[in-house]
């Protein structure tokens, strides 16, 4: 097939599905046409080395990347990111008509971001169909300069492009909902989780450093690493833990917005046994996982978490470390169906102590046996292969749907001209 692709962001941007999935499907013999713009996340300003101009484009084996330019200048307010996503459709809509000209399909992975360079590409592009990628509602997201407007508009946006699209993919089986009901046809939605970057996270063994960084006693250690931000509520866990201080040992590895907020809790309750390590490169994780006893994966309880599944569970999972989730929706399901850890609703400190001191008592065979069950469960269901699989189909499908009624459309056509 000759597929399109449009994205927001794209390596070397930490855009891993949208660039795996390019990767896969030039792999497997298809020719790729990426759509995006130049590499600006998480700060707003283009990478150093990186240049914004209209003829930049890069092919390599059947992938070719066009990017465009966008307004670029580290401003995060509403107004400048509103600015960022209003000018990457323009540059879309102008370099986007001739570039994915005679595409087959086309592929759009869809946060918000992304939502008006696409309704501006299906004016332009006719009957092509689309296949809309969308990893989260992200409804606390978005941007309303104040009054709620924009807001809107972006909304907006995006249920023309559910009502648009041949096929919707959701990463999460209650996103599902979330979709039909800002506009989406539930006949045309599926579920295809998503899966990491294989290439880092898989079963390690602790050398003495990741050792002497994340333990230091013989106690049960359950690590949180990633954000430390508003949507984890990572002061549960820090009361949870204060609680068992000499049972626990919680490690918070990297960084966020609410860092301070969280230190300072943990040290207005003196749990000596809560500690903070420095954000670490991807390469080193694997190596901490396996010098921990579990993996936290935390969320507050928002309307809109229940529906997503953050990307550190599948982490944890491919590296085959057991979790303990204080989450609620797919992901408690998820970690509840795979048998992979432990569970329990979502900010409700008393309840994840509970959860803790139970792990902490688990004979260390059977925190074996559930990490065991959680990477066959994602090899079984959200690796690349199985991923890229449903994806490449939802593809095959809608470019056969259109040829279908092209033909059908065509015969009727001459079938009116002989009578």
């Amino acid at each position: 097939m000759r597929i399109g692709l449009l994205t927001y962001h794209f390596p070397p941007e930490p855009a891993f599905i949208p660039g795996s999935l390019a990767e896969e499907l030039t792999a497997r013999g298809h020719e790729v046409r990426v759509l995006t713009g130049f590499p600006d996340y998480p700060g707003g300003h283009v990478y150093p080395g990186w240049h914004q101009r209209w003829r930049h484009e890069t092919r390599s084996r059947g992938l070719t990347v066009r990017r465009v330019p966008r307004y670029s200048t580290g401003d995060l307010t509403p107004r400048g990111r509103i600015a960022s996503w209003l000018s990457f459709a323009g540059s879309a809509a102008l370099v986007g008509r001739r570039f994915l000209a005679g595409v087959d399909v086309l592929y759009v992975h869809q946060p918000p971001a992304t939502a008006f360079a696409t309704a501006a590409l299906l004016r332009l592009l006719g009957p092509v169909p689309l296949v809309l990628h969308v990893p989260d509602v992200w409804a606390e997201d978005l941007p309303d300069g104040g009054d709620g407007r924009w807001a809107a508009r972006v909304r907006a946006a995006m249920t023309l492009t559910y009502r648009a699209a041949t096929v919707v993919a959701v990463t999460a089986p209650s996103l599902q909902d979330a979709v039909v009901g800002v506009g989406g046809d539930p006949a045309k939605v599926r579920t295809v989780l998503n899966w990491t970057d294989e290439r880092i996270f898989q079963p390690a063994t602790a050398g003495p450093a990741a050792r002497r960084l994340v333990r230091r006693d013989d106690r049960c250690v359950v690590m949180h690493a990633g954000t430390i931000g508003a949507r984890q509520g990572l002061e549960t866990a820090v009361r949870a833990a204060a609680a068992l201080d000499k049972t626990v040992d919680l490690v918070l590895v990297g960084s966020g917005a609410d860092e301070r907020r969280v230190r300072g809790l943990a040290a207005e309750l003196r749990a000596d046994n809560v500690r903070f390590v420095d954000r670490r490169s991807p390469l080193d994780m694997p190596e901490l996982y396996a010098a921990a006893d579990y993996q936290l994966v935390m969320s507050r309880d928002l309307p809109a978490l229940r529906s997503a599944v953050p990307d550190k569970l599948q982490a944890a999972l491919s590296c085959g470390a057991p979790v303990v989730a204080s989450t609620g929706g797919d992901t408690a399901a998820l970690v509840e169906r795979t048998r992979a850890g432990l569970s329990c609703p979502p900010e409700d400190w008393a309840t994840l102590a509970d959860r803790f001191w139970l792990a902490a008592h688990i004979p260390a065979p059977a925190r074996a046996e559930m990490g065991r069950r959680g990477r066959e469960a994602y090899l079984r269901e959200m690796a690349l292969p199985a991923g890229v699989d449903r994806i490449e189909a939802l593809l095959r499908a809608a470019a056969g749907d259109a040829r279908r009624n092209t033909s059908r459309d065509r015969n009727s056509h001459m079938a009116q001209e002989r009578h």
